[in-house]
C-alpha cells in the first residue's frame, strides 16, 4: 500500500522479478520490495516490533492486520512471504466464496508436500460470515496455511472468537503528516519532478489524504498528469481537486469512536474538543436524531441534578431541529453540545439508579410498610392499611420523618449528590430533612 513506501531515494529499491512496470500507476510504482522501506509502521515492522520479531526468527503466525485504508496491508503481507521465503496466496472476501477457499486451501496443501509453505492473505477478512470464518480454523490450526487477515473493522466485532483466538492482532497507524510528506519526497524523487504546489497547498494536500497514503499518491499523480502553467496555492488545489471524504461508517468502528469521543469530551468539560467531535459526525453524514439521543442520555447521566435544566436543553434542542431541519436546526444542537460541556457535572443520578436496581433485583416482592399502603375497602382498613399514615403536609415543616421501607429491610441511601451546581443545594435539603428526622427519634 502506499503509505507503506519509504522516502528514501529510488537506489535503495531492490527490484524483483515482480517490480511494477514504469506504466503502472505511482501508488504501484512505488510499493516497497523491503520491509526496512515501509514508513508510518515502524512499532510493528522495526526490530522490536512484531513483525520484525517473526522475521528475524523466520516463523510466522497468523495475524490480522487492522488499519484505515492505505495503511498498507497488502504490502506487509506479500513482503511478509518473502522474508521467510513462503508462498504468497492472496484472496479478497468481497470477490470470493466457499469454492475459492476450498481451491485455495487444497493448492496449499499440495505445496506443502513438497516443503513449501503458504501464507494465505485475506482481504477485508470481515466480510466472510461467521460459517466462513469457522472454515479458516481447521487449516490454520493443522499448519496448512498461515493465515494473514485485512481489515479496516474493529476484529472485535467482526471477526470470530475463535479465529481471534488463533491470530495476533496487529493495529496499523493512521499515516501522520511527517509519514505523508516523506511519500511526496519519494513520489517527486521517481518522477523527477517537484509537485506544481506552493508550500501551503502541499500542507492541504497532505491534510486531505486524511491519513491514507495512497490516496495522497493517487492525488500528486492527478496533478501531475496535466500541464499547469504555474503551482497551485490552497485555493486552486481545492477547486482543482475533489476533497477527500472523511471516513465514517455509521453502524462501524468509526461511528462507536467519535460518539465515545464526544461524550467523553463532554464529561471532561471541554467545550472546543466536543464541538470539534460533533462536527466530525455531522458533516461526514450521522443522523441528526442518533446525536440528539446521546446529548439527552448524557444530560441524565453525566450532568443529572447538578443542572436540572441540561435535560430541558437537549430535548429542546431536539423540538428545534425538527422544526427547523438541516442545516438551520444544526445550530440548536450546537447549542446543547456547549451547554452540557460547560455544565457542573454529576453522575450521582446514575449511580443511584444502578444502586436502586440492585437492591430491587434482591429484596424480590417485598410489601411497602402498611401505613403507606392505600386502602379503598373495609378490609383493607380492617387489617391495617393506612392506619397511622402522617400526611406530611400537616407538619410544620411540611416533613413527618416517617418510614416509608418494606418491614425486613432497613433505609438504603442511594442517591448521594454532589456539592457542585444545583446539587449543593439538594444536598443541603437532605441533610436538613436528615436533622428532622432524626430528632422525632
Amino acid at each position: 500500500m502506499a503509505d507503506l513506501f519509504s522516502s528514501d531515494p529510488p537506489e535503495r529499491q531492490k527490484p524483483k522479478s515482480g517490480a511494477p512496470l514504469a506504466a503502472a500507476p505511482l501508488a504501484e510504482r512505488l510499493r516497497p520490495q523491503m520491509l526496512g522501506d515501509i514508513v508510518g509502521q515502524h512499532h510493528l515492522t522495526g526490530p522490536e516490533g512484531a513483525i520484525g520479531r517473526m522475521v528475524a526468527a523466520g516463523r510466522l503466525s497468523s495475524i490480522i492486520l487492522w488499519g484505515p485504508p492505505g495503511t498498507g496491508k497488502t504490502t506487509i503481507a506479500r513482503l511478509l512471504a518473502d522474508a521467510v521465503g513462503m508462498r504468497f496466496a492472496a484472496i479478497s472476501a468481497v470477490f470470493s466464496g466457499v469454492a475459492d477457499l476450498k481451491r485455495g486451501f487444497a493448492e496449499a496443501r499440495e505445496h506443502a508436500r513438497i516443503g513449501t509453505r503458504t501464507l494465505l492473505f485475506v482481504d477485508e477478512i470481515h466480510r466472510f460470515n461467521r460459517a466462513q470464518q469457522d472454515g479458516f480454523l481447521p487449516f490454520v490450526e493443522d499448519g496448512t496455511v498461515v493465515l494473514v487477515g485485512a481489515t479496516t473493522e474493529n476484529p472485535s466485532f467482526e471477526l470470530n472468537a475463535a479465529l481471534l483466538s488463533r491470530a495476533q492482532v496487529l493495529v496499523l497507524n493512521r499515516l501522520d503528516a511527517v509519514a505523508l510528506a516523506a511519500l511526496l519526497n519519494r513520489a517527486e524523487d521517481v518522477e523527477g519532478r517537484p509537485l506544481p504546489l506552493t508550500a501551503e497547498a502541499r500542507g492541504a494536500l497532505i491534510a486531505h489524504a486524511d491519513g491514507d497514503g495512497r490516496f495522497l499518491l493517487n492525488q500528486a499523480e492527478t496533478l501531475w498528469s496535466v500541464d499547469l502553467s504555474e503551482p497551485l496555492d490552497p485555493a486552486a488545489l481545492g477547486a482543482f481537486l475533489q476533497r477527500r471524504v472523511a471516513v465514517y461508517d455509521k453502524d462501524r468502528e468509526g461511528h462507536y469512536g467519535l460518539i465515545s469521543a464526544l461524550h467523553k469530551s463532554l464529561r471532561g468539560s471541554d467545550p472546543q474538543a466536543a464541538l470539534y467531535y460533533l462536527a466530525r459526525m455531522l458533516t461526514a453524514g450521522e443522523e441528526p436524531h442518533y446525536v440528539l439521543r446521546r446529548l439527552v442520555r448524557f444530560a441524565s447521566e453525566d450532568v443529572g441534578l447538578a443542572d436540572p435544566h441540561a435535560l430541558a436543553q437537549c430535548l429542546a434542542a431536539k423540538q428545534a431541529y425538527d422544526f427547523l431541519g438541516s442545516p438551520e436546526g444544526e445550530l440548536a444542537i450546537v447549542q446543547a453540545c456547549l451547554y452540557l460541556a460547560t455544565a457542573p457535572k454529576s453522575n450521582a443520578a446514575y449511580r443511584a439508579q444502578k444502586a436502586a436496581w440492585k437492591s430491587a433485583r434482591e429484596t424480590g416482592s417485598l410489601m411497602p410498610p402498611a401505613h403507606i399502603l392505600n386502602a379503598p375497602t373495609k378490609l383493607m382498613r380492617d387489617i391495617g392499611y393506612g392506619k397511622g399514615y402522617a400526611y406530611d403536609h400537616d407538619r410544620a415543616e411540611g416533613f413527618s420523618g416517617a418510614n416509608y421501607w418494606p418491614d425486613g429491610m432497613a433505609p438504603h441511601s442511594y442517591y448521594q449528590p454532589t456539592d457542585r451546581g444545583f446539587e449543593k443545594r439538594i444536598a443541603e435539603r437532605l441533610a436538613y430533612w436528615e436533622e428532622l428526622r432524626r430528632a422525632q427519634l
